[in-house]
């Protein structure tokens, strides 16, 4: 009776462990691993504690007044890999939530399996994309579902940088990769 006990308090601590580790790169509207809407900057230092966190604001020598946001919190790995760069509503507040995050681990995903290791037809099959806009370098897509833009670069419609041309969502070849994937929580 006491080995029927401790399999299934094996096993109900394995699912624990891997529904822990699943939410830790989960992407969904208003969450990113961990970071949800009510996160503070100040959460940042406990949710990160193994990894690095720097501030744009820490990496300046001297005020630069031509950079635009100084405030972004960007995490770094172990291994120095840039995970997600974080911006926060209100700037010099560690009171204040998160106002995007930019993803650049490969490990976060949707639970429809959107990365940036992801494709145009992938975006496409699973997520309806609301709008086209096109910047000078890329085509953002606005995807409501997820309160995510992905910009995908130029260079992979076949398109120069510059180009003005307004971009169609016709017009974006199916293999064209992720460039950027960020999420809104505002």
């Amino acid at each position: 009776m006491s080995i029927y006990k401790n399999v299934i308090i094996l096993l109900v601590a394995l699912v624990l462990i891997q529904c822990t580790k699943e939410n830790k790169y989960l992407v969904e509207k208003g969450k990113v691993g961990y970071l949800n809407t009510k996160t503070t900057m100040n959460d940042l230092s406990k949710i990160f504690e193994n990894d690095s966190i720097v501030t744009s604001k820490s990496n300046m020598e001297d005020e630069n007044l031509f950079l635009l946001n100084d405030n972004e919190y960007i995490i770094f790995s172990k291994d120095g890999e840039k995970i997600l760069e974080i911006e926060p509503v209100i700037l010099d507040d560690s009171l204040s939530t998160i106002k995007c995050i930019q993803i650049f681990d490969t490990n976060y995903k949707t639970e429809k399996g959107i990365s940036l290791k992801s494709t145009f037809k992938d975006i496409n099959q699973h997520y309806l994309v609301n709008k086209v806009e096109t910047t000078l370098t890329s085509a953002t897509l606005f995807i409501d579902e997820l309160n995510a833009t992905i910009a995908i670069d130029k260079k992979e419609l076949g398109l120069s940088p510059f180009n003005r041309d307004q971009i169609a969502l016709e017009q974006i070849p199916d293999m064209a990769k992720v460039k950027y994937f960020t999420i809104w929580f505002n």
